[in-house]
């Protein structure tokens, strides 16, 4: 399994999650998006409807119907009630469950870094898991490690 640690430094979550998404939907998988905070969630599923003028993400919240036919899903857990084999925790919160999808995308700023430090080395031992931290320069992402 794989896990993508982006750290956010110039582009914000808004613009770099979608891009994920994207990617995801377009190869045909499903994409589970967790973060505790029901605020963030709620965000999350405007910016997910409005963030680019010409296209949207369709996607629905757990709890509000259909949960199993949406292709992506919004959660407050890494249960993938939708069948998604991808992850996306995107309130900088690391969480063992992810282990168990194909592919982790771990978000964090400059306020979750040492958490994501502690998540990065406690996952260098795991039989499986390929890490990858990838870092902003001159608004692209680029794979530090």
């Amino acid at each position: 399994m794989q896990v993508d640690f982006y750290h956010l430094t110039t582009t914000q979550l808004d613009r770099a999650l979608p891009q994920i998404a994207e990617k995801v939907l377009a190869s045909g998988a499903r994409l589970l998006i967790v973060a505790e905070s029901a605020a963030q969630r709620l965000a999350l599923d405007r910016l997910l409807w409005s963030y680019a003028p010409d296209s949207f993400l369709p996607h629905g919240q757990v709890g509000s119907g259909n949960e199993a036919g949406q292709p992506v899903l919004l959660s407050d857990a890494a249960d993938p009630i939708n069948g998604a084999r991808h992850i996306a925790l995107v309130d900088g919160v690391w969480r063992d469950a992810a282990l168990g999808f194909e592919r982790a995308f771990h978000f964090f700023d400059a306020d979750r870094i040492d958490q994501a430090r502690i998540a990065w080395k406690g996952l260098a031992d795991r039989t499986g898991v390929e890490r990858r931290y990838w870092k902003q320069s001159d608004g692209r992402w680029e794979q530090a490690a």
